[in-house]
């Protein structure tokens, strides 16, 4: 890795477009030419860090990558991302590998067979490692969230920043697990924790929302909605500006921590999940009722 680099870095540094205020303004150019509404949209300091550090998992959001291809014309998304060596604009083409002996060769391309999805990992803390809460809420304008005690939003992420969220204009939906229901109680079972592990978890939780909330003048607080069900847990699902989806299903004696983490970066893909657990989403929230 130490002669790899991303090759969007290498052209950036060919361009001289390296520095993070030069990046911007030929950004927002692009931005302008594929549409206006891009314009000023372009990610964070730290977002452009991650991205020519080798950090990021799959590919920006399609919006990023639409703006990134006019930047560069006659590279795609996926090249632009790709390792090549230091100082060369050369990308390493990926080799599929050969069937055995024998074995009739079909021409598959693997990335049409991953639908919309764009990352894949093992386990919440690997996803948390590759997307941490920063990076996801810092610049949202809407954010669904469903599970069991939404750690993510409410243990990982500062309060104040979700109170400069909400007063921005933000909105946040929030649908958390009953900790007085049945259901809750047969997870804790399920995963071998003490009688009331889970509800507190997710009580305080609900707490922490609660008390952000009536900290809020009436127009903020009116952003941020908490509800509850009582549904065996199947997913944790997020969803950050409809743009990008988040999906972990729970499985059997596993702590959700441990769960598979699946990244959906397109709403619009045909034949793609996002707008599958976008609907469990909203069907979850239409059954649920406010705390």
């Amino acid at each position: 890795m130490a002669d790899r680099q991303v090759l969007l870095k290498t052209l950036l540094h060919q361009r001289h477009w390296q520095t993070y205020s030069t990046f911007c303004k030929e950004y927002d150019k692009a931005a302008r030419s594929v549409d206006p509404a891009l314009e000023g949209k372009r990610p964070s300091r730290a977002q452009l860090h991650r991205w020519l550090s080798g950090e990021l998992k799959g590919l920006p959001y399609s919006d990023h990558c639409r703006v990134l291809e006019a930047m560069f014309p006659g590279r795609t998304a996926q090249e632009l991302f790709s390792l090549s060596p230091n100082g060369t604009g050369t990308a390493t083409p990926v080799v599929p590998a050969q069937p055995p002996n024998g074995t009739a060769q079909v021409a598959v391309n693997p990335m049409s067979q991953m639908a919309d999805v764009t990352a894949v990992f093992s386990s919440r803390s690997a996803f948390a490692a590759a997307f941490p809460p920063t990076a996801l809420f810092d610049d949202a304008q809407e954010i669904h969230a469903a599970g069991l005690s939404l750690n993510m939003l409410c243990q990982n992420y500062p309060d104040h920043q979700l109170k400069r969220l909400l007063e921005n204009g933000t909105r946040i939906r929030c649908l958390f697990l009953d900790p007085e229901g049945s259901a809750i109680r047969a997870r804790e079972q399920e995963e071998n924790h003490p009688a009331g592990t889970l509800t507190t978890l997710t009580a305080l939780n609900i707490s922490v929302l609660s008390r952000l909330k009536a900290g809020l003048a009436a127009e903020p607080a009116e952003r941020l909605e908490v509800h509850l069900y009582d549904e065996t847990i199947r997913f944790n699902i997020l969803i950050v500006d409809g743009r990008t989806c988040v999906v972990q299903p729970y499985l059997p004696q596993a702590r959700g921590v441990d769960s598979p983490t699946f990244v959906m970066n397109d709403n619009t893909a045909a034949n793609g999940l996002f707008p599958v657990f976008e609907q469990v989403f909203t069907s979850m929230w239409e059954r649920s009722r406010p705390v």
